[in-house]
């Protein structure tokens, strides 16, 4: 019986030898981009020189782009898959940070005064 809390697509068969695949090809790819979009993201954080923030910030969207576009054909090709969440446990995590939120800023009109 399938796993009713995995959503993944049919997955496009692969050679299992080994010699690297595509499927291997686009993880190592993926994994590499997710951790460039970090340490640019890091980058941009404490970055003070206007000029280079927006040439990085640049290169941080061509990479962000480009990990999505790898996320999506690995999804697509069913390489990737995601949990289903529970939506009661959804609703009840909602409702928490709710409360958390209202403890911490009770009247959030007068935040920027």
């Amino acid at each position: 019986m399938p796993n009713q809390n995995k959503l993944q697509n049919p997955q496009t068969n692969v050679p299992t030898t080994p010699q690297m695949n595509d499927r291997d090809f686009a993880n190592d790819a993926l994994a590499t981009e997710k951790y460039m979009t970090a340490a640019y993201s890091t980058a941009l954080n404490e970055m003070s020189h206007d000029m280079l923030y927006r040439d990085i910030k640049t290169v941080f969207n061509e990479t962000q782009d480009c990990q999505r576009n790898l996320f999506n054909l690995m999804y697509q090709k069913g390489w990737y898959s995601l949990k289903a969440s529970d939506p009661q446990q959804l609703q009840q995590d909602y409702q928490k940070f709710s409360n958390e939120k209202t403890q911490q800023f009770p009247n959030p009109g007068n935040l920027m005064q």
